[in-house]
């Protein structure tokens, strides 16, 4: 009985030790506590945009000015109101003139060149 309990006790010091939740695998194990602490924050940062955006659909806090401002964006659509700056794709630059100064091909090429991008 005294040799098995010896025994018994040999392996509970191996296993605190040496053993997978043992002393020599703590650093390990911090070491992945960090990475899934990151990984958390990162996952939360991710949620509460989506929560974000998600608000921002409340039809009781939609603001008329950002629907109209985006739903122009996406169809390409000006009001007659509307004061257009043309910007050089390449540069980035807004192009000086008026629209009457500039030729009618390197207009071609500036929204051919706009539509590919």
């Amino acid at each position: 009985m005294t040799v098995a309990l010896l025994g018994f006790q040999g392996y509970l010091a191996y296993s605190a030790i040496s053993g997978q939740f043992g002393i020599d695998n703590r650093g390990q194990i911090l070491a992945d506590i960090d990475v899934l602490k990151a990984r958390s924050a990162a996952l939360q940062a991710e949620i509460d945009a989506f929560r974000h955006r998600s608000t921002l659909m409340d039809s009781r806090k939609l603001d008329p000015d950002i629907v109209t401002e985006r739903a122009r964006a996406l169809l390409n659509m000006a009001n007659a109101n509307d004061i257009i700056v043309m910007v050089d794709p390449v540069s980035g630059k807004p192009l000086s003139g008026k629209f009457d100064e500039l030729a009618k091909d390197q207009l071609n090429a500036i929204i051919s060149a706009d539509s590919i991008l």
